[in-house]
């Protein structure tokens, strides 16, 4: 089959149901060849994730997450509000929750977080050159902890039970591409 082939075209999208932070919908598809079929498709806002780079170490963020039912380490990041870009996202979320001001912004990509069936993208940056204030300004319902942790303790525990969240290892390969890049 070429390319062409392979594509489906959505016919019709109903929203099941409408959250604070997604909408999920049954959409009818078409295939190239006129098979039909009804998916699941789940529309949330971007996010941003951002690795906060200090000497050898890493600025990480530790926080319970709902869905583990566990608490994770992770690099600071969360929704692009209405209005901002992606980089006006990060230095805000950095900021927020390392209270960390960064000099140099670096884009490292964005990925889908799951394309089976997510229609939003995570942006990643490297924030290089810090300030760090030591003043935090979460959201209400947010709690969390920073901290800084050794870059190659990151990477050794990075899919262990401490650091579940696989966004974040798809993060930590785009530094390491960066890093390597920039030798």
């Amino acid at each position: 089959m070429t390319d062409r082939e392979l594509e489906w075209k959505e016919k019709s999208k109903e929203i099941l149901l409408n959250t604070p932070i997604a909408k999920i919908n049954s959409v009818e598809s078409e295939a190239s060849d006129g098979q039909k079929g009804k998916y699941i498709t789940i529309d949330a806002r971007d996010w941003v994730e951002v690795i906060p780079v200090t000497d050898n170490d890493f600025i990480m963020v530790k926080q319970w997450r709902h869905g583990e039912k566990a608490l994770s380490i992770e690099f600071p990041g969360g929704v692009i509000d209405d209005g901002e870009t992606p980089a006006e996202a990060a230095r805000r979320e950095l900021m927020e929750e390392t209270g960390c001001i960064c000099e140099n912004l670096v884009y490292l990509g964005k990925m889908n977080p799951n394309p089976a069936f997510m229609t939003n993208h995570v942006h990643i940056f490297a924030a290089l050159n810090l300030t760090e204030t030591g003043v935090q300004n979460l959201d209400e319902d947010e709690y969390l902890n920073y901290f800084k942790m050794n870059q190659e303790e990151v990477f050794s525990k990075m899919g262990t039970d401490e650091m579940p969240h696989a966004l974040m290892a798809a993060a930590l390969f785009l530094y390491r591409q960066f890093m390597d890049g920039n030798e």
